[in-house]
């Protein structure tokens, strides 16, 4: 079986079939996407995959801020990541910048220079104290 099908094929987090940015290929700018992505090539810029998963591979080199629903390091990233529910650094990944997710994991082995910041969400009780003491504080 051909690489370039092999590629094709290639399944993503929820069983989808991801895009993929290929050991070749080099990109800067701007990526977007409605679709999980993966990159084993190199690209430098911004990442924006809010409600999909974004996997940088073994062979994957990013500088790039990154938003994403989950994100995936097997490679190198440098820069920020954001990710609103997952954040995993592989035991061959490298990552130098700060990490923002609900939930965060780095496996043994992995690199990793930066700060990270777990997301909670409020309870519902926080957010009806919250709301209250708005309200009495715009009452004065």
């Amino acid at each position: 079986m051909s690489e370039a099908i092999r590629r094709d094929s290639t399944v993503g987090s929820l069983g989808q079939v991801q895009a993929t940015i290929g050991r070749s290929i080099i990109l800067k700018g701007e990526l977007s996407a409605n679709e999980d992505l993966l990159i084993e090539g190199e690209f430098e810029g911004t990442v924006n995959l809010q409600d999909h998963c974004l996997t940088v591979g073994g062979n994957g080199k990013v500088r790039a801020e990154i938003q994403a629903r989950q994100v995936i390091v097997l490679g190198t990233v440098n820069g920020n990541i954001n990710a609103r529910e997952k954040i995993e650094v592989r035991r061959t990944g490298n990552v130098t910048g700060d990490l923002t997710s609900a939930s965060i994991s780095i496996e043994e082995g992995a690199y990793f220079k930066g700060s990270i910041d777990i997301l909670r969400e409020l309870k519902q009780e926080e957010r009806l104290s919250i709301t209250a003491a708005a309200t009495f504080e715009d009452n004065d």
